[in-house]
């Protein structure tokens, strides 16, 4: 009897984990919240014009990128639907939509800001 409940438990042990791995993991990696998108922590997400769509890659580096820092890609995030991985210039992932990069704003403080819109007129929300 005891092995039965050791292997019973181990089962559900091994089931646990792997359906926490998956959830803990969004089908997109970004979602939409009041015409918006957001990453998983819920701040707004933005697109910059000079950025090329589909072009792989993004020209906000730098202090650019200190500003406005890149929706990072992790290791073993794969491209799904409207979403693809572009290589930045310092070799890590960021995620862009409609080949667009998505970028977050320092300065937005709270989930819901969008203070970043329209700033130079070359930065705009993003939007699904």
């Amino acid at each position: 009897m005891k092995t039965h409940q050791f292997f019973c438990a181990a089962i559900l042990a091994a089931s646990l984990a792997a359906c926490s791995a998956t959830a803990s993991r969004p089908a997109a990696p970004a979602m939409a919240a009041g015409g918006v998108l957001t990453g998983s922590n819920g701040m707004t997400l933005y697109t910059f014009d000079k950025d090329a769509a589909g072009s792989g890659k993004s020209v906000c580096n730098g202090p650019c990128a200190t500003n406005w820092p890149p929706l990072y890609a992790m290791e073993g995030d794969q491209a799904t639907g409207d979403y693809s991985i572009i290589t930045r210039d310092d070799g890590k992932k960021q995620w862009a939509l409609k080949g667009k990069p998505l970028y977050y704003w320092a300065k937005d403080q709270k989930p819901g800001d969008r203070t970043g819109d329209g700033f130079n007129n070359v930065w705009r929300v993003a939007q699904p």
